[in-house]
Protein backbone atom coordinates (compact mmCIF):
# COMPACT_ATOMS: atom_id res chain seq x y z
CA UNK A 1 0.00 0.00 0.00
CA UNK A 2 2.82 2.13 0.71
CA UNK A 3 3.72 2.55 -2.88
CA UNK A 4 0.42 3.08 -4.17
CA UNK A 5 0.60 6.38 -1.50
CA UNK A 6 3.49 7.51 -3.19
CA UNK A 7 2.79 6.50 -6.58
CA UNK A 8 -0.77 8.12 -7.12
CA UNK A 9 0.15 11.83 -6.39
CA UNK A 10 3.54 11.45 -8.60
CA UNK A 11 1.53 9.90 -11.09
CA UNK A 12 -0.93 13.03 -11.02
CA UNK A 13 2.05 15.66 -11.01
CA UNK A 14 3.83 13.78 -13.89
CA UNK A 15 0.31 14.03 -16.21
CA UNK A 16 -0.90 17.56 -15.32
CA UNK A 17 -0.06 20.02 -18.31
CA UNK A 18 1.66 23.18 -17.56
CA UNK A 19 -0.93 26.22 -18.04
CA UNK A 20 0.76 29.10 -19.44
CA UNK A 21 -0.81 32.23 -20.61
CA UNK A 22 -1.15 33.36 -24.01
CA UNK A 23 1.14 36.07 -25.19
CA UNK A 24 -0.60 38.89 -26.90
CA UNK A 25 0.88 41.16 -29.82
CA UNK A 26 0.04 44.22 -31.94
CA UNK A 27 0.81 43.96 -35.63
CA UNK A 28 2.89 46.49 -36.54
CA UNK A 29 2.64 46.71 -40.77
CA UNK A 30 0.21 44.96 -42.70
CA UNK A 31 1.08 41.61 -43.61
CA UNK A 32 -0.67 38.59 -44.52
CA UNK A 33 -1.59 35.40 -42.38
CA UNK A 34 -0.60 32.32 -44.20
CA UNK A 35 -2.18 28.95 -43.79
CA UNK A 36 1.61 27.45 -43.25
CA UNK A 37 4.89 29.32 -42.13
CA UNK A 38 5.79 29.50 -46.07
CA UNK A 39 5.91 33.08 -48.15
CA UNK A 40 4.32 31.16 -50.85
CA UNK A 41 1.81 29.24 -48.43
CA UNK A 42 -2.25 30.45 -49.07
CA UNK A 43 -2.89 33.74 -47.71
CA UNK A 44 -5.95 33.01 -45.09
CA UNK A 45 -6.44 36.75 -44.28
CA UNK A 46 -4.53 40.15 -44.06
CA UNK A 47 -3.80 41.89 -40.57
CA UNK A 48 -3.92 45.54 -40.58
CA UNK A 49 -1.29 47.71 -38.77
CA UNK A 50 -2.50 48.03 -35.17
CA UNK A 51 -4.68 44.90 -35.22
CA UNK A 52 -4.67 42.39 -31.83
CA UNK A 53 -3.21 39.00 -31.97
CA UNK A 54 -2.65 35.89 -29.64
CA UNK A 55 0.55 34.49 -30.35
CA UNK A 56 0.11 30.73 -30.15
CA UNK A 57 3.98 29.31 -30.95
CA UNK A 58 7.06 30.30 -33.17
CA UNK A 59 8.56 28.30 -35.88
CA UNK A 60 11.65 29.73 -37.45
CA UNK A 61 10.71 33.29 -38.10
CA UNK A 62 6.84 32.69 -38.17
CA UNK A 63 4.74 33.21 -35.77
CA UNK A 64 0.83 31.14 -35.40
CA UNK A 65 -1.66 33.74 -34.33
CA UNK A 66 -4.88 33.98 -33.64
CA UNK A 67 -6.72 36.85 -34.73
CA UNK A 68 -10.31 38.21 -35.05
CA UNK A 69 -9.41 38.04 -39.17
CA UNK A 70 -7.94 34.73 -39.13
CA UNK A 71 -5.75 31.82 -37.30
CA UNK A 72 -2.41 31.27 -39.22
CA UNK A 73 1.19 32.40 -39.44
CA UNK A 74 2.61 35.81 -39.42
CA UNK A 75 5.90 36.66 -40.53
CA UNK A 76 7.24 37.04 -36.69
CA UNK A 77 9.02 40.31 -37.45
CA UNK A 78 5.56 41.91 -38.46
CA UNK A 79 4.28 41.62 -34.91
CA UNK A 80 5.19 43.18 -31.48
CA UNK A 81 4.86 41.18 -28.86
CA UNK A 82 2.98 42.26 -25.75
CA UNK A 83 1.23 45.31 -25.36
CA UNK A 84 1.54 48.01 -27.80
CA UNK A 85 0.70 50.64 -25.55
CA UNK A 86 3.32 50.19 -22.86
CA UNK A 87 6.15 50.47 -25.57
CA UNK A 88 8.13 53.15 -24.30
CA UNK A 89 9.29 55.28 -27.83
CA UNK A 90 10.82 54.30 -31.01
CA UNK A 91 14.09 52.43 -29.27
CA UNK A 92 11.85 50.32 -27.19
CA UNK A 93 9.96 48.79 -30.66
CA UNK A 94 12.91 48.46 -32.39
CA UNK A 95 14.56 46.83 -29.37
CA UNK A 96 11.34 43.89 -29.77
CA UNK A 97 11.87 43.44 -33.57
CA UNK A 98 15.46 43.21 -33.34
CA UNK A 99 15.29 40.40 -30.39
CA UNK A 100 12.20 39.15 -31.60
CA UNK A 101 11.07 39.52 -27.36
CA UNK A 102 11.52 43.06 -26.17
CA UNK A 103 13.41 43.58 -23.14
CA UNK A 104 15.23 40.15 -23.45
CA UNK A 105 18.51 41.34 -25.44
CA UNK A 106 18.55 37.68 -27.04
CA UNK A 107 18.51 37.98 -30.85
CA UNK A 108 16.71 35.12 -32.40
CA UNK A 109 17.86 35.56 -35.82
CA UNK A 110 20.44 37.91 -37.38
CA UNK A 111 21.39 38.10 -41.32
CA UNK A 112 24.51 39.24 -42.75
CA UNK A 113 27.06 39.50 -45.54
CA UNK A 114 30.67 37.96 -45.32
CA UNK A 115 33.48 40.04 -47.30
CA UNK A 116 36.49 37.95 -48.80
CA UNK A 117 39.38 37.84 -47.41
CA UNK A 118 43.59 37.59 -48.86
CA UNK A 119 43.07 34.42 -47.95
CA UNK A 120 39.37 33.74 -50.11
CA UNK A 121 40.88 35.01 -53.16
CA UNK A 122 44.24 33.61 -52.88
CA UNK A 123 42.65 29.79 -53.31
CA UNK A 124 39.85 31.15 -55.34
CA UNK A 125 39.21 29.09 -58.90
CA UNK A 126 37.70 29.95 -62.18
CA UNK A 127 33.60 28.35 -62.61
CA UNK A 128 32.29 28.62 -66.03
CA UNK A 129 28.97 27.53 -64.58
CA UNK A 130 28.64 30.43 -61.79
CA UNK A 131 30.38 32.61 -64.71
CA UNK A 132 27.06 31.84 -66.97
CA UNK A 133 24.73 31.67 -63.94
CA UNK A 134 25.40 35.24 -63.51
CA UNK A 135 25.32 35.88 -66.71
CA UNK A 136 21.76 34.69 -67.24
CA UNK A 137 20.88 37.18 -64.47
CA UNK A 138 22.07 40.82 -66.72
CA UNK A 139 19.07 42.29 -68.18
CA UNK A 140 18.54 44.81 -71.14
CA UNK A 141 18.28 48.44 -70.87
CA UNK A 142 15.01 47.99 -72.10
CA UNK A 143 13.67 45.88 -69.72
CA UNK A 144 15.13 47.65 -66.88
CA UNK A 145 13.67 50.83 -68.03
CA UNK A 146 10.13 48.65 -68.04
CA UNK A 147 10.70 47.46 -64.95
CA UNK A 148 11.69 50.98 -63.49
CA UNK A 149 8.49 52.74 -65.24
CA UNK A 150 6.22 49.80 -63.92
CA UNK A 151 7.46 50.16 -60.11
CA UNK A 152 6.92 54.12 -61.15
CA UNK A 153 10.90 54.41 -60.04
CA UNK A 154 12.74 57.70 -61.17
CA UNK A 155 16.26 58.47 -61.72
CA UNK A 156 18.17 60.36 -58.73
CA UNK A 157 21.67 61.66 -59.33
CA UNK A 158 24.23 61.26 -56.05
CA UNK A 159 27.73 62.71 -55.37
CA UNK A 160 30.46 59.60 -55.14
CA UNK A 161 31.52 58.99 -51.18
CA UNK A 162 34.59 60.58 -50.95
CA UNK A 163 37.83 58.43 -51.18
CA UNK A 164 39.31 57.01 -48.16
CA UNK A 165 42.95 58.16 -47.11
Amino acid sequence: MKFFKVAVPVFFILCMQPVFAVETGTALKADAIKKEPFSDAQTIATLAAGDKVSILKKNGGWLSVKSAKGNGWVRMLSIRRGDAKKAKGVADSLMGLASGRAGTGKVVATTGIRGLDEEDLKTAKFDAGELKLDESFATSRAEAQKFANQGKLKPQSFDYLPVAE
